[in-house]
């Protein structure tokens, strides 16, 4: 209990930035005393500090300022890996969650040899580090990874399955790794942003070169028995019909992809093989013909709509109609596809309880990944690294050298 109390007040301060021990209070539902108790605990360590803004006293008012909290950004740090369509990203962030350094390689990825994506991988992590001890990597991947969030099983935009990068880095720095899908962490960052309407029950849905999803249930990321779970973009549309990326045909992504969606709209075979990727200025011209004359193009647009209304209808008879948000440049398309998912949607018999579902649009997917990663890295070491619920000065030694910087990071 002690834990999960220490984490509640880590985690409420990291929301509010700076707030009183009476919005804590508020926030967590814990008694005063509990958190003056947890805070001096946490002070004492150096994981936490008191501020005073003088903006927030008024003129009038006498004695003692009210004393804010806010957590030490030196206390720890994490580095973000995301890695997507011929591109890799690494970003450093402290333990408020602020960045401190990026570093980007444009590559081809489905060009890149096994060793040489290892080896640039680590590379990448010690380029966005800079030398600065670190606690934790998240690394976001598109593609199916293993339920213990160790390596990538397949990926779309790699040649090579089965690669253990969480193993791979965990011996190469020493640090706990955790290898996620993509869209699992962007359900991850929608829950922290908006826990009201990301509450216990939601779906994030990637609209993108291919299709995806996040699903939060009963307040946990959805993760499977073997793998990270929800494929929401390969469950079948239409048996034996367009050809994805998968290899398999007739998935949704196989109609509702932007690589689909360009193949449905200049006439190519829907079993020709899919494009490798799909330029946004393409996408963007499709899109212009679309609103302005009904045909082809815009039937392909309306066909990726129904495809993920049936999809969504298929989910909502296993666990109900629950907020829904599209991410990715594919929204863009949103007001021509609308209409189709609720159609869809409400031939299927979960979608007779679904005529008040609201969707929320959320265009670009980069910064919610990297939010997700920041946050399943800093939520893991408040409760692994943090959260133990030690003596003040035990504590101190474990988490401290001399100099103030962790001793359980790679530097």
């Amino acid at each position: 209990m002690r834990s999960r109390n220490r984490s509640l007040v880590i985690g409420a301060v990291r929301r509010a930035g700076n707030p009183s021990r009476t919005q804590i209070a508020h926030l967590t539902g814990l008694s005063h005393s509990t958190i003056s108790a947890i805070a001096a605990d946490l002070i004492a360590e150096g994981i936490m500090r008191e501020s005073v803004h003088e903006t927030q006293v008024p003129v009038s008012r006498r004695g003692r300022p009210q004393v804010a909290l806010t957590l030490n950004p030196d206390a720890g740090r994490a580095v973000c890996l995301h890695l997507h369509f011929n591109r890799l990203e690494a970003v450093l962030v402290d333990y408020c969650g602020g960045v401190i350094a990026t570093r980007t390689h444009v590559i081809n990825t489905l060009a890149l040899n096994r060793q040489q994506l290892i080896d640039l991988v680590v590379e990448t992590v010690q380029e966005a580090a800079g030398g600065k001890p670190f606690m934790r990597i998240v690394f976001a991947v598109q593609g199916v990874t293993d339920a213990k969030g160790d390596e990538i099983l397949w990926s779309p935009i790699i040649t090579h399955n089965h690669v253990p990068f969480g193993t791979l880095l965990r011996e190469q720095f020493g640090i706990p790794v955790s290898v996620q899908n993509d869209c699992n962490l962007i359900a991850t960052a929608l829950h922290w942003i908006n826990p009201e309407r990301y509450g216990q029950n939601f779906l994030a849905i990637l609209l993108s070169h291919g299709i995806g999803m996040g699903l939060m249930l009963n307040g946990q990321i959805f993760t499977g028995i073997r793998s990270s779970g929800v494929e929401f973009g390969h469950m079948i549309y239409r048996p034996h019909g367009s050809l994805c990326r998968c290899g398999r045909r007739g998935c949704i992504e196989a109609y509702a992809g932007s690589y689909a969606i360009q193949r449905r709209a200049e006439g190519l075979d829907t079993v020709s093989e899919p494009l490798a990727n799909t330029h946004d200025t393409d996408l963007s011209a499709l899109l212009a013909q679309a609103r302005a004359e009904d045909g082809p193009v815009r039937q392909a647009f309306r066909e990726a709509g129904q495809a993920i209304g049936y999809g969504l209808g298929s989910l909502f008879a296993l666990i109900d109609p629950a907020p829904v948000a599209l991410i990715g440049h594919g929204t863009a398309a949103f007001e021509i596809m609308e209409p189709e998912i609720r159609t869809a949607l409400a031939q299927t018999a979960a979608g007779q309880n679904a005529g008040d579902l609201s969707f929320e649009i959320w265009p670009d997917e980069i910064p919610l990944i990297q939010q997700g990663c920041a946050m399943e890295a800093l939520n893991s070491m408040d409760h692994e690294v943090f959260g133990p619920g030690l003596q003040p000065t035990d504590s101190a030694r474990a988490a401290r050298t001399p100099n103030g910087e962790p001793t359980k990071a790679y530097a």
